[in-house]
């Protein structure tokens, strides 16, 4: 299995359930402090109030920062409590872009005052990557994940629908080719600056699914740790298309580890998950409770 040259100071995944560590050791808890969005995938529907369904960009409400870490408190209290894995991880992914919204680095200060020992982490579409590396580095977060959804314009103008960017709504190749450059400028950047870096990528048959491979070149030869590769969802501009099969999403992670390490134990969890990957806690009856 390839994988790209180690950094000297490039941090490890220690345990970090979104990195390769044992989801039966160490759990993680996403804050939903981050609702604005300045691009538009085909395939995002963000809801909130909608505790019934699990995939990214939902959740069931907005948090402020403080709001936020009295949650991460609930919840490692609640942990500690039931005696077996402790809450290890914080990390914000939306529901919109964090690095879109300057309630990301509030909370992260909060965070980082009432519980130094956490691991900070950061999902992004990298479109405001490289302007804000230094404040994510400032803030200690140890991992980020950058979704990459397409190698080259002609296949991002057909993936994303609209970026916002230098106050101008942009579309087409047009606005394909500055997010491209930007991702793959900012995932550069990181991992020459330390950070764990994980690149996401939905695939989605028919559209970009021509370029997975070559994309993992590309993000393996920027420094990325990790990939992976996660069905699309049937939503959006694609609720026609048919999800991939289990057997095609194997196929298609076991020719891209020949290129770079795979991540296959992603639940696709949502914007304000708790707990356990794949043994979420219900947040609603804990704070139920708690009150």
């Amino acid at each position: 299995m390839a994988s790209g040259c180690p950094m000297m100071n490039m941090k490890t995944q220690s345990d970090h359930p979104c990195f390769g560590g044992d989801h039966s050791k160490a759990g993680r808890i996403h804050l939903p402090v981050a609702p604005g969005c300045n691009i538009k995938c085909g395939f995002c529907e963000r809801k909130f109030d909608c505790a019934n369904e699990s995939r990214p960009g939902v959740t069931s409400k907005v948090l402020t920062p403080t709001q936020a870490v009295e949650r991460v408190r609930l919840v490692k209290r609640h942990m500690e409590r039931q005696g077996g894995p402790q809450l290890k991880v914080v990390g914000i992914a939306g529901p919109g872009d964090p690095l879109a919204n300057p309630k990301t680095f509030d909370t992260f200060k909060l965070v980082r005052e009432a519980f130094p020992e956490m691991t900070l982490c950061l999902s992004t579409n990298g479109l405001r990557l490289p302007e804000m590396l230094e404040q994510i580095l400032e803030y200690d977060v140890h991992s980020l994940t950058v979704t990459i959804n397409a190698l080259t314009p002609k296949t991002g103008a057909k993936v994303y629908e609209w970026i916002q960017h230098d106050g101008h709504r942009l579309a087409g190749e047009e606005a394909a080719a500055i997010l491209l450059e930007r991702q793959f400028k900012g995932l550069e950047m990181a991992t020459k600056a330390g950070l764990l870096v994980k690149v996401n990528n939905v695939y989605i048959p028919g559209v970009n699914d021509h370029e997975t491979l070559d994309l993992a070149i590309k993000v393996r030869n920027l420094g990325a740790a990790m990939m992976n590769i996660i069905p699309m969802i049937p939503i959006g501009l694609f609720k026609d298309l048919e999800r991939p099969s289990d057997a095609v999403m194997d196929m298609v992670r076991n020719q891209a580890e020949l290129i770079l390490s795979q991540a296959r134990h992603c639940k696709q969890c949502r914007a304000d998950a708790a707990g356990i990957v794949g043994q979420d806690i219900d947040l609603e009856l804990l704070e139920a409770n708690a009150s």
